[in-house]
């Protein structure tokens, strides 16, 4: 009889600790669902904003070669092999050594060295701009270049009358992918996102009233393109230097010209690797 009962109250105890063991198991899962899922909320804060904003950058290039098209095959032809060749080759380049500031950023952000993130974007526009120096013979001398590849001589002389309009988009990417950087290190993403929201808009508009409406053809795309790709740098500019970011910008400094060979250095090797990884694909 007393084994009998010792019995039941180790089923009675085993039972419990079974039970017990659920609840917890039960607990840890809840935590760990919940956790993935407020992570899950943060990379979508950072992320969301920033897959937007590419969206609308390509848009920008798509509306403009649709209005293209409905000039001319000609046309089309020669803005295509511009914008696939030339601006993905300029893209690719100072998109990568853009990256460089995003590394630079999110090490001072995380290392609580707020008054580094201006100077390091002032940097970031000396080395851009000097980059870009180096990229507009390519885009100046696009007509010999193409027939020198053997392309049409008609298509070669329109892409190179198209090239010379694109050169200020290059600049655009400069202030464009250096003010993203700076903004993503500090989880400020919303802002672009909205400016480029207003210029993909914009242009549409401007797109149709000028190559439809009022008739201007190739020039009236490309001013309306131009347009599109510098209304958010001004946005972000005017957000980063009217108190947008009072912690991380505190003017124009001189140290901005100081150590600009680390910043070389590390832009260069970066902006190769994506430009070869992007032409890659």
């Amino acid at each position: 009889m007393g084994e009998d009962i010792k019995r039941s109250l180790l089923v009675k105890e085993t039972s419990a600790g079974e039970e017990e063991t659920r609840v917890i198991d039960g607990e840890e899962e809840l935590s760990l669902k919940r956790r993935v899922w407020i992570e899950i909320k943060k990379m979508w804060l950072v992320a969301g904003p920033a897959i937007f904003t590419r969206v609308a950058s390509f848009g920008t290039n798509v509306v403009s070669q649709a209005f293209i098209g409905h000039i001319g095959s000609l046309e089309l032809a020669a803005f295509s092999l511009v914008f696939t060749v030339l601006v993905r080759f300029g893209n690719g380049i100072l998109l990568g050594m853009a990256s460089a500031l995003e590394t630079l950023c999110g090490q001072s952000y995380g290392a609580k060295q707020y008054n580094m993130l201006g100077i390091h974007l002032q940097r970031s526009w000396i080395v851009l701009c000097v980059g870009t120096l180096f990229l507009i013979p390519l885009f100046v001398f696009t007509t010999p270049i193409f027939e020198a590849l053997g392309q049409a001589d008609n298509i070669s002389e329109v892409a190179g009358y198209i090239s010379l309009w694109v050169i200020p988009v290059l600049f655009a990417f400069v202030v464009s992918f250096t003010c993203q950087m700076y903004l993503q290190a500090q989880s400020k993403n919303m802002i672009v996102a909205y400016v480029s929201a207003v210029s993909i808009g914009i242009h549409i508009f401007l797109c149709w009233l000028l190559s439809v409406k009022f008739k201007y053809g190739v020039p009236g795309v490309l001013v309306s393109t131009i347009i599109s790709y510098w209304l958010p740098n001004v946005g972000q500019l005017l957000f980063i230097l009217c108190g947008g970011c009072p912690e991380t910008w505190t003017g124009f400094s001189m140290l901005a010209f100081t150590d600009l060979w680390d910043v070389v250095k590390l832009s260069l090797s970066s902006g190769v690797m994506l430009c070869i990884c992007m032409e890659a694909l």
